[in-house]
């Protein structure tokens, strides 16, 4: 019954998105290319931090700020409305989706393929969760109830709620204007 309910309000969703996308001319695909950048200001963020401590040289600490304030520039044009730790939840989704996917992609080159597709998923079903949150799809009361077994590592596809979750952002990102 829950499961119902959860494609239902999923279906519904993309019926809104592809309405709002008629006639508002949305671009999602920008929006998508946005958040891989955002995930890489966050990159950059961390590498001038070990840069500063690794070589004891503040001026590395001191780019931080710089690329901070980009950062949140950026992430305020996907981000319009939030209410209390949405901002941050969003922030750190986004930047465990991008570390989750260079570990995958290092095990990729390593030949632990199991382990890099295991890696792959989980980082996508990060970054649907983040869009789920974002285009308002999903409440945060809602991520308690994903299925404890929606990220096992034995899974081929993510079950529940982010399985499903992610299928939306497949439909929402494929149909997009270029």
């Amino acid at each position: 019954m829950a499961d119902t309910i959860i494609i239902e309000r999923l279906n519904e969703f993309v019926a809104r998105v592809d309405a709002m996308k008629k006639r508002d001319k949305m671009d999602l695909s920008s929006d998508q290319d946005l958040s891989i950048a955002i995930m890489n200001l966050v990159s950059i963020e961390e590498h001038f931090f070990f840069t500063g401590a690794k070589t004891g040289k503040r001026e590395y600490y001191d780019m931080i700020r710089d690329v901070r304030e980009m950062r949140k520039e950026l992430l305020k044009k996907i981000i319009k409305e939030y209410e209390g730790e949405v901002w941050c939840i969003s922030k750190h989704l986004l930047a465990a989706s991008m570390r989750l996917m260079e570990v995958g992609t290092k095990a990729l080159g390593l030949g632990r393929n199991d382990e890099a597709y295991d890696l792959f998923g989980k980082s996508y079903s990060l970054y649907s969760l983040f869009w789920g949150i974002n285009l308002k799809l999903v409440s945060v009361g809602d991520v308690k109830k994903i299925d404890e077994q929606a990220l096992n590592a034995h899974d081929a596809k993510p079950k529940g709620f982010l399985g499903s979750l992610g299928d939306v952002v497949k439909k929402v990102f494929d149909c997009c204007i270029e």
